[in-house]
């Protein structure tokens, strides 16, 4: 009884010092300030590998070789799926616990994003490992980098939600407008 006692005593200050030492981070929105995205964000993206997929559900492995499954639709919703899912692509995911699953709010397909893009003031390249080429000489702000940051791309310092991602068109939406691009060959 004495054992079990000095267990619990042990167990109750462990426990003490964990949660009232631990700091709390909500994960937020990405901010961007100054043109870099704040630092204080935390990043909820899941990235890898997409290994099988259907119109029910994604398997993914994921950037520690783990394979996760996500659901893509519930009774009462449906994923956000940008892009398409395709075995060997590399994907972007926003999840979510529903009823014990994970479910996957936003889907973005990092290969289908790669390419060359263009509107009327835009010509660009978005390349592998974050690297985006212009190709106008005229364009006075041109993008130089990418990621993707809780389910919404960061095209240098503007943040954009993808609206749709499809084989020759992408939509972004950020505060400003919508802006629609045309991919190039």
């Amino acid at each position: 009884m004495k054992r079990n006692s000095i267990f619990l005593v042990v167990l109750t200050l462990s426990l003490s010092v964990f949660f009232g030492c631990k700091e709390s981070k909500q994960p937020t929105e990405a901010k961007i300030i100054g043109g870099l995205v704040d630092e204080e964000v935390i990043d909820t993206t899941i990235y890898g590998r997409c290994v099988d997929g259907g119109m029910s559900s994604l398997l993914l492995v994921n950037e520690s070789g783990d394979t996760v499954e996500f659901v893509l639709e519930t009774v009462d919703t449906v994923a956000d799926v940008q892009g398409g899912v395709f075995v060997g692509d590399k994907m972007a995911i926003i999840g979510e616990e529903v009823d014990g699953e994970l479910f996957a709010k936003k889907v973005i397909n990092l290969t289908s994003l790669l390419g060359k893009w263009t509107s009327l003031d835009r010509n660009f390249d978005i390349k592998d490992n974050g690297v985006v080429e212009s190709h106008l000489t005229t364009e006075s702000n041109p993008y130089t980098s990418w990621s993707i940051v809780n389910g919404r791309l960061v095209l240098s310092s503007d943040t954009f939600d993808v609206l749709s991602l499809g084989h020759d068109s992408l939509s972004l939406e950020n505060k400003k407008g919508i802006y629609v691009f045309k991919r190039q060959k």
